[in-house]
Formats: structure tokens, sequence, C-alpha cells
């Protein structure tokens, strides 16, 4: 049974504790596996190095990614999960605190779904995340085709 585990791609601990105090808060249920940079994020997703045997037909449902990681940073992640065709219509969320006008652009350059600004205040958050999840988890429509 697929677990649909939510990928999130960030290396500051405080800003992972805020996204999974808000996931639960809103009541999105969904296991969250933290990638604490680029390269580990490839490695779940590709299931190789920690992740060896993960099962790759669990795909997460929702990458949400951070701009400033270490190893592979935001940008090159993304586009490197869109150009592998096991990974590319994987929804992937932009939460960051970047307000660079270039990396939204490089973002939706690159195949971002989403590009959300995380707000400073907690409440603001919480409610920012509520409505990505609704949103990405129940309301959105993903691919679920593979190309041969």
């Amino acid at each position: 049974m697929k677990e649909n585990t939510i990928l999130m791609v960030e290396d500051n601990p405080d800003d992972a504790d805020l996204t999974l105090r808000a996931l639960e808060k809103s009541r999105i249920l969904n296991k969250v596996v933290v990638a604490r940079d680029g390269a580990e994020a490839l490695d779940y997703l590709r299931a190789t190095g920690s992740y060896v045997g993960r099962d790759l037909t669990d795909v997460p449902p929702l990458v949400l990614l951070d701009l400033r990681l270490p190893k592979i940073d935001g940008l090159e992640l993304l586009r490197r999960i869109r150009a592998d065709k096991q990974t590319k219509y994987i929804p992937v969320v932009i939460l960051t605190s970047s307000k660079e006008e270039q990396d939204i652009v490089q973002g939706y350059k690159f195949g971002a779904s989403s590009y959300i600004r995380k707000p400073v205040d907690f409440n603001q958050f919480a409610e920012a995340v509520k409505e990505l999840g609704l949103y990405w988890l129940v309301l959105n429509e993903p691919i679920q085709a593979k190309e041969s």
C-alpha cells in the first residue's frame, strides 16, 4: 500500500519543524520525509544512498522545496526532478523565504508548480500550509501516466 509520503527539502531544522507543526495543525496526516539537502532529496527520489530499497512506485504526491540548500541548491534540484521521467510530473511547491524576483522567475522556468514565500507569523504560515495541502493533496488531479 502506498503511503503518499510528502518530501520536504529543508536544511533549516527550525523551518522544517515549523512546517511539520503547520501540517499537523492543518490535519494533513501524510507521512513527511525531510531531506536536509538536494543530494539527499535525489537519493530519496531515486532510492539510492541511504534510501536504497525504498519502493520507487511510492511517488511523493508533493515536494516542498526550499531554495537555499547545501550540496545541490533548490533550483538545480528542481531542474533535475523535471529532467527525470520518473519524477517530472510530481508537484513541486517552492516554499522559501526568498523574495528575489530572479528566484521566482527561475523557479517557474525550471518547472515549479507553485512558489510560496514563508510568512513570518506562524498562524499565517499554518494557514498557507493548510491551503497548499488542501489544494495539492486533495483537490489537484495529478498525472498518473508513465512514459515508455
